[in-house]
C-alpha cells in the first residue's frame, strides 16, 4: 500500500512545484518588479470595497437591514470579488502560455490553478485586512461566529473556482463564451446578494433568490459576522451540490480542452 502511494505523493509535489512556478510566474508578469508591485494583489480589491463603502455612506443608501453600510458593504462587495474576478482570470488564460505547455508536468489546470490561488489570495487578504482595519477603528465588531465567515467564504470561493474554470476551458472552445460573460456578470452584480439582505424581500422573492448560489454563501457570511442581529436565509446542501457539480462539469472540460491543445 505504501509502495501505491509513493508515486501519487511524488506527482503531486511534482504538481505542487508547478503551480508554484506558474503562480510566481503570474506574479511578475501581472504585477512586476516596480513601484508597489505584489502589494496591488489585494489594494486594489481593498480600494474596491472601500470606494463602495463611502459611496453608499455619502448616499445613505438604505439595503433592507439595521446593519451599518461600512458592514453591510464589507461582507458584500467582498465576495463579489471572489466569484466575478476568478472567471475574467481564467478566460483567456491558456493562449498567453501555449508555450509552457511543451512541458509534459504543465496542465491546462495548472495554469487555471496558478491564476485561481493569486484571485483567490488577493480578495481573501483584502477581505481580513479590511476587517481588521474597520474592527480596530470601531467601524465594525469582531465577527460572532469566525468559523461560520469561513465556511460561507470557503464555499463562495469553491463556487467561483468552478465557474472559473469551466469557463475558462468553454472559452478556448469558442470565443462567444468570453463576450458573453462580461454582461452577465453585470447581471448577477445585483442578484448576488451583496446590495440586498434576503429578509427584506418578499416571501415569494426569497424563495427564487436563493436559488442563485452566490446568495447562500453571502447570508452564510452575514449571519457568521452579526450573528442574531440579523435574520439570514441561506441553504448550505444546495450550495455545496451546486458547487460539485459545476466542479465536476468545470474538471470535464478543462480534461477535453487539455487532450485538444498544440503547444506552438
Amino acid at each position: 500500500m505504501t509502495s501505491r502511494l509513493k508515486p501519487i505523493g511524488s506527482s503531486a509535489a511534482i504538481q505542487g512545484r508547478v503551480v508554484y512556478a506558474l503562480l510566481m510566474r503570474e506574479i511578475l508578469t501581472r504585477y512586476g518588479r516596480h513601484n508597489i508591485g505584489f502589494l496591488w494583489l489585494f489594494v486594489e480589491p481593498m480600494l474596491f470595497t472601500t470606494g463602495v463603502t463611502i459611496l453608499w455612506t455619502l448616499a445613505k443608501s438604505a439595503h433592507g437591514s439595521a446593519l451599518p453600510i461600512v458592514a453591510f458593504a464589507l461582507t458584500g462587495y467582498s465576495t463579489v470579488l471572489l466569484w466575478r474576478n476568478m472567471p475574467a482570470r481564467c478566460i483567456g488564460a491558456i493562449e498567453p502560455n501555449l508555450a509552457l505547455m511543451y512541458h509534459r508536468n504543465v496542465k491546462v489546470i495548472d495554469i487555471f490553478l496558478a491564476r485561481l490561488l493569486l484571485e483567490g489570495g488577493g480578495a481573501t487578504i483584502s477581505f481580513v485586512t479590511l476587517s481588521l482595519f474597520y474592527i480596530y477603528i470601531g467601524w465594525l465588531d469582531p465577527p460572532e461566529d469566525a468559523l461560520t465567515v469561513i465556511a460561507g467564504w470557503l464555499l463562495i470561493a469553491w463556487f467561483g473556482a468552478s465557474l472559473a474554470m469551466l469557463l475558462g476551458a468553454l472559452a478556448e472552445k469558442n470565443e462567444i463564451v468570453e463576450r458573453l460573460w462580461h454582461p452577465a456578470s453585470y447581471l448577477l452584480f445585483p442578484l448576488s446578494g451583496a446590495a440586498f439582505m434576503v429578509d427584506a424581500l418578499p416571501a415569494v422573492a426569497q424563495k427564487y433568490v436563493l436559488y442563485i448560489p452566490m446568495v447562500n454563501g453571502v447570508e452564510m457570511i452575514r449571519e457568521g459576522y452579526f450573528g442574531e442581529h440579523v435574520r439570514t436565509h441561506y441553504d448550505i446542501p444546495y450550495l455545496v451540490i451546486c458547487c460539485v457539480a459545476l466542479c465536476l462539469l468545470a474538471l470535464s472540460q478543462v480534461a477535453a480542452v487539455n487532450r485538444g491543445i498544440t503547444p506552438e
